[in-house]
């Protein structure tokens, strides 16, 4: 008997796999910073009401996401054909490439959430030489790639609200960086842009 594409590819399992990959880095990289005395969580600490309301609602999009594509997963929601699906496993994994190494190229000034009080560094090289926000567009990859693979209205409701309050949450962490790191964070900022590439011509 025939066995069609859909049925050889254990989509389960490769989703299963991206999340894992994606969510371990995140729980790893705080592990390590907690063992170091430093507090990674930082969303809605003591900020004001606008920060931490797109703080807070980004918290709930992005915590929110996660059992909307378990339950896609373990029910097997999808729409969409073999080849966009396992285009959605690719994504994915570049997602969760991109976000390992953003994760290690910011090192101890690596936080979730705008710091309230602690002092950190402003990190242009490695991946930030060629992304503002590699760490985000990880997260957007990793998203798009569970929704091509388990494509249904849940999740497609999720994404869609996960990477609107990313993306608010950037606008936000710009205003904090121009504050704190003045002509430094502006510079960069004219060199590298939001999501990927840079201007043609700027030196690294």
């Amino acid at each position: 008997m025939k066995i069609s594409l859909e049925e050889a590819i254990p989509y389960r399992l490769l989703a299963l796999s991206v999340l894992a990959v994606f969510y371990g880095t995140y729980l790893v990289k705080q592990w390590m910073q907690k063992r170091r005395g430093i507090q990674t969580m930082q969303i809605g600490r003591g900020k004001e009401v606008q920060t931490h309301t797109v703080e807070t609602l980004m918290g709930i999009a992005t915590v929110g996401i996660i059992p909307a594509q378990l339950l896609s997963i373990t029910f097997g929601w999808s729409h969409l054909s073999a080849n966009a699906r396992f285009t959605g496993f690719c994504v994915g994994m570049v997602g969760d490439l991109i976000f390992l190494i953003s994760v290690l190229c910011m090192n101890d000034s690596w936080r979730a959430g705008i710091p309230a009080n602690d002092k950190t560094e402003l990190v242009t090289g490695g991946i930030y030489a060629y992304s503002r926000n590699p760490a985000f567009l990880g997260f957007y990859l990793q998203y798009i790639g569970v929704l091509l693979m388990y494509c249904n209205l849940l999740t497609g409701m999720f994404t869609v609200f996960a990477m609107v309050m990313l993306h608010l949450q950037i606008l936000q962490e710009e205003r904090y960086l121009t504050a704190v790191f003045g002509k430094a964070y502006l510079d960069y900022r004219h060199r590298v842009f939001r999501y990927l590439g840079r201007r043609k011509g700027e030196k690294k």
